[in-house]
């Protein structure tokens, strides 16, 4: 069975940092993409970052360019998530996904992973910016 399970979050002030973590089991996680999204109350699930299978590329919405860093270890099947400069923006629940194919969606302003066709996902880690 294939299985995501994220932790790191909580609740942090204005500028501060988290490190999020996402574990796979039941699976290797170097046959797959990863894809960070979050949802925050009231809106859609956004598209955060993600990585490719060796880690060579990697993806980011404009909202976080500059402040998240995606990465993943293999040999430890797990992947991660470095926040910085967070910020109320950013509140949201956090999930990792996995996929076997991605398809790229170029904009004006960013190129991430479209969020469909995952192969698994966490239940999710929530993120609270306040002052």
């Amino acid at each position: 069975q294939l299985q995501l399970v994220e932790s790191g979050g909580g609740s942090v002030q204005p500028g501060e940092s988290l490190r999020l973590s996402c574990v796979a089991s039941g699976f290797t996680l170097d046959s797959y993409y990863i894809i960070w999204f979050r949802q925050a109350p009231g809106k859609e699930r956004e598209g955060v970052s993600c990585i490719e299978k060796t880690g060579t590329n990697t993806y980011y919405a404009a909202s976080v360019k500059g402040r998240f860093t995606i990465s993943r270890d293999n040999p430890k099947n797990t992947a991660y998530l470095q926040m910085d400069s967070l910020n109320a923006e950013d509140t949201a629940i956090y999930y990792c996904a996995a996929a076997s194919r991605v398809r790229l969606l170029t904009t004006n302003v960013q190129t991430m992973c479209k969020l469909e066709d995952f192969d698994a996902w966490g239940q999710g880690t929530q993120v609270t910016v306040s002052a």
